[in-house]
């Protein structure tokens, strides 16, 4: 074991619950590594990802011989990286500027090689125990949710879906609901979670809050478990609606697994984000086979009023925009349909 230069390292957004003081040597065994586990590193060549996201909520550029401390994990991301949460001993790869480390198994042509770090060890506590994400979950609230749920799902990557989530969240609080906005799968990042605060929700929080870096190749039972934490923790917050992200796409593993299993019974009612109206239909077919019918289309798709007409045209669904999702009265409209479904009852929009 070896002191570890805390004081000189840049802590990862996914470390933000980390209690620093608990971390006062360093274990060398990094391919011990398992995801959620923490790891310092140094960087050795800066690539595709030159800012890291910190655990104050704020960007820092990134250097050659900078130290940070990360956590390991697995990365699913189409548009960007897959990759595993290992950590080898000569070298690994920063799969997320939210502060995720692994290495690469496949990238978008369009992206640049990653940005590359030397492992130094893993951060130990004074009885030699390594500090790991699940170690700093908040604990359980009662298992309780908040009357309401609206889940955001999407075509695939950048449809739309944190941009529709919050301003969905900014009708609801215009409305007067005190409003949740939670991400409920995907990769730990600030941006997502800061859009909802921008919105106006009083809770804003992610899977990390549970515990988990992120949620590519976690058994969906705990998933849908860090869901109900979430959960439970936007019901003591008084928030009487929430607002859940799910990332990604429908075809992503843990996504689809979530919509056809226990998970999506949490939710009351959809919104899908797409990109165009071919993936808004084809999704819509999709969702259709989980026994899921949107109460509404939204996403890239509504900055085109031509691709807005094709969409209500082909699927007779309603397609809201960003600032018919930020109005109160179709936001309200949108909540009395969730009460409506939940009690068996006819929506006034229906009606």
């Amino acid at each position: 074991m070896i002191t570890i230069p805390t004081l000189q390292a840049k802590w990862a957004f996914s470390t933000r619950r980390v209690a620093r003081a608990d971390a006062v040597a360093l274990d060398r065994d990094v391919a011990a590594a398992r995801p959620g586990d923490l790891v310092l590193a140094r960087i050795e060549r800066i690539g595709s990802h030159k800012r890291l996201q910190l655990a104050s909520g704020a960007h820092s550029d990134l250097w050659e011989g900078d130290l940070v401390v990360a956590a390991c994990g697995d990365r699913y991301a189409a548009d960007q990286f897959e990759g595993r949460g290992e950590i080898a001993p000569e070298g690994c790869d920063l799969l997320a500027g939210g502060g995720l480390l692994g290495w690469i198994e496949s990238r978008h042509a369009r992206v640049s090689p990653p940005t590359r770090l030397v492992p130094l060890g893993r951060p130990i506590d004074r009885e030699g125990v390594a500090l790991s994400l699940d170690r700093y979950a908040r604990p359980r609230p009662a298992p309780r949710r908040p009357a309401a749920v609206i889940g955001v799902v999407g075509s695939g990557m950048n449809a739309g879906k944190t941009t529709a989530a919050a301003a969905l969240i900014r009708g609801l609080v215009a409305a007067g609901v005190r409003t949740a906005g939670l991400k409920a799968t995907g990769t730990g990042a600030f941006g997502d979670l800061q859009a909802y605060e921008a919105a106006g929700a009083a809770y804003a929080a992610d899977f990390a809050e549970d515990g988990l870096a992120s949620t590519y190749r976690i058994p969906a039972p705990r998933i849908v478990d860090a869901l109900d934490a979430l959960l439970g923790h936007a019901a003591a917050e008084g928030c009487e609606a929430a607002v859940v992200e799910i990332a990604d796409g429908l075809l992503q593993p843990e996504t689809a697994a979530f919509l056809a299993g226990p998970g999506a019974a949490r939710v009351g009612g959809w919104i899908y984000a797409a990109g165009d109206a071919l993936s808004a239909l084809g999704g819509l077919e999709v969702l259709a086979r989980t026994g899921i019918r949107p109460m509404a289309l939204s996403g890239l798709l509504t900055r085109s009023p031509l691709a807005m007409r094709e969409a209500e045209a082909a699927s007779g669904a309603w397609v809201m925009s960003r600032d018919e999702l930020a109005d109160p009265a179709p936001a309200a409209a949108l909540l009395s349909e969730v009460r409506a479904l939940r009690e068996g009852t006819p929506s006034e929009r229906a009606a």
